[in-house]
């Protein structure tokens, strides 16, 4: 079994007095339901649950009044035998609550009551045009966590890494010595991996039990397929085609030099009012994670931003590796990316702050300076430059000789190196960006 962060922001949210209703959001086939299941499984005498989408039947018990006892009774009639109701000790979880707007309505109520918890997790919950939206959304009476596929520490715990190593490797981060050479190459393997099988449940353990990449790919091109699927069914009739050209440009844009998104490369002559809220759906729907440009390379990073100009990643990058053509994973896996390979990296990165709840941004000039992510690190503005093979990085270099212009002091350079400085700039493997966590 897959061990998850999240399971640990469930039992927090438990032990914190007076909790409100939980909400999960998350792209779909991320792990809500399973990880919800085995918590409540094992911190509640009482499960009640109700899938929304596989039972559309069970929305009829939220139609009408939204009392909490009458909620109760019909949930009993119901499912008899299956709904048990203990104060303090029944846990209610509404799966793909999104399917059923009056019963996100009646968290309100659940938590004014206070008898039962109650979690709901939804996978196109705020997706603009989705159809579905509650009558009042219970602000200040739900707390909403987002979840993401595996990252990598948790793809590292599932292929046998312990704490122990990790920690070995937080150490070494600090005092900024080389990691030993065995371990060093064993996690420049364990980084390749994760960048072709992703974050994904199904894909990772899939590859744990069997290794066969064939299987992985699979299993990628099918959970790619039914984000499609979700495309056509649930977007705005104008909207559909809009939204799955956008989707199929990613790869291409990733793959211009200038990666910055453009809506004419999803269609020659297309324009943003055009296509900017079929982007905004996928964005939504948790699939894609937008990078913004900043105006100058200074704190508050958001305040900096140009909401205009951005690049756009896959949230999970095993699955933009799986919207390339066949024999890429093969490739990456023996380290022979060719001309792809800035894109590939650069959205691995994406993938690893993405996933420990950073928000992306980069830096670009037409004067040619670029950065390829900017991070608040330690409290300071930090340039992070990700090189897929070993480069100068003239850009950080040009920008750490002025720091009364760019007000950049830091810098850190990713690439196939061990740990090591210069001047400025702190080297360090890839594999170690997930560790850069101190705000």
């Amino acid at each position: 079994m897959l061990k998850r962060k999240i399971t640990q922001s469930l039992i927090d949210w438990k032990n914190t007095s007076g909790h409100k209703p939980l909400i999960i959001k998350g792209c779909r086939q991320c792990g809500k339901t399973f990880s919800v299941m085995d918590f409540a499984k094992n911190y509640y005498k009482n499960v009640v649950y109700l899938n929304f989408f596989e039972n559309p039947d069970y929305a009829s018990v939220f139609e009408g009044s939204l009392e909490i006892n009458h909620i109760i009774m019909l949930l009993s009639a119901l499912m008899p035998g299956n709904a048990v109701f203990e104060a303090g000790e029944t846990v209610l979880i509404l799966d793909e609550i999104q399917e059923c707007p009056d019963a996100r309505t009646a968290l309100k109520f659940f938590h004014t009551d206070g008898r039962f918890d109650v979690i709901g997790t939804g996978s196109l919950l705020g997706v603009k045009d989705y159809g579905k939206e509650p009558k009042s959304i219970p602000v200040g009476f739900e707390n909403v966590i987002d979840m993401y596929p595996l990252d990598f520490e948790e793809f590292l715990w599932a292929n046998g890494m312990t704490e122990q190593i990790i920690d070995l490797l937080k150490q070494n981060l600090e005092t900024q010595t080389p990691i030993p050479e065995a371990l060093h190459n064993r996690m420049r393997q364990m980084l390749l991996q994760y960048t072709v099988v992703g974050g994904m449940p199904d894909a990772v353990q899939t590859f744990v039990n069997t290794k066969q990449m064939d299987e992985v790919l699979r299993i990628q091109r099918n959970i790619v397929r039914s984000y499609e699927d979700d495309m056509v069914k649930y977007a705005g009739q104008k909207d559909k085609s809009h939204i799955r050209e956008c989707f199929e440009s990613i790869p291409k844009q990733l793959g211009k030099e200038n990666k910055k998104f453009q809506y004419s490369v999803v269609k020659k002559g297309s324009t943003a009012s055009r296509y900017a809220g079929s982007l905004q759906w996928i964005e939504d729907a948790g699939i894609i994670a937008r990078c913004y440009n900043l105006s100058i390379t200074q704190l508050p990073l958001d305040g900096n931003a140009e909401r205009d100009v951005f690049k756009v990643y896959m949230q999970d990058c095993g699955l933009f590796v799986s919207m390339l053509e066949d024999g890429t994973q093969y490739d990456i896996l023996q380290g022979n990316l060719y001309g792809y390979k800035g894109a590939i990296f650069e959205n691995l990165i994406a993938d690893i702050f993405v996933k420990m709840g950073r928000k992306l941004y980069y830096f670009h000039k037409d004067s040619g300076l670029e950065i390829d992510f900017v991070i608040r690190y330690k409290g300071e503005c930090t340039l992070v430059e990700v090189k897929a093979v070993n480069g100068n990085a003239k850009s950080v270099k040009t920008i750490l000789r002025h720091p009364e212009k760019y007000h950049v002091e830091r810098a850190v350079k990713l690439g196939d190196y061990n740990i090591g400085k210069s001047g400025q700039m702190l080297v360090l493997p890839v594999y170690m960006a997930f560790l850069l966590r101190e705000f």
